[in-house]
């Protein structure tokens, strides 16, 4: 099967830019991460075997590209408190308060706590996000209900239930 990239990119741009910012907590680096992930996407697209769905194939390389890109960014000397307190303060053309609040306290989260629970308010199917993560569904479940107790913990921290 041959895939068009510019369709590909109109269908999930929005949620890998999703994943990118509830990755980074900042929207400069989510701008940056998301750029590099449609160009590995590019230049891999021709070799995508259909092995699996392609858009857990788009997430597994997002999630990489994540992974490479906050490896990169704690070798260098910026605190990414200092870029997540950027994030809460930052007014965003087209997220609300809360949105960004959201943000900020899945940013919280471990590393791969915020790929699973991206991967949940994408509604992605269960099974699309096992494959992605590499995890049995039953253990996905388990990681869902206490990331979502954690999440909870995190926002009650700023007041909001």
């Amino acid at each position: 099967m041959v895939y068009d990239f510019d369709l590909l990119y109109k269908e999930y741009s929005a949620r890998i830019y999703k994943l990118c910012l509830s990755y980074s907590g900042d929207r400069f680096f989510a701008d940056d991460l998301h750029q590099e992930t449609w160009i590995a996407v590019w230049n891999s697209l021709p070799k995508f075997r259909n092995e699996s769905k392609i858009s857990t194939w788009i997430y597994r390389i997002a999630i990489n590209t994540c992974l490479v890109g906050l490896k990169k960014e704690k070798n260098k000397a910026e605190n990414s408190e200092v870029i997540l307190s950027k994030l809460v303060h930052e007014e965003t053309y087209d997220n609300s308060k809360e949105i960004n609040r959201l943000y900020e306290c899945i940013s919280k989260l471990k590393e791969s706590e915020r790929i699973i629970i991206t991967l949940v308010l994408e509604e992605k199917p269960y099974e699309e996000i096992a494959e992605i993560t590499g995890i049995t569904e039953n253990n996905l479940r388990v990681k869902i209900h206490r990331i979502k107790k954690e999440l909870q913990q995190i926002y009650k921290h700023y007041g909001r239930i």
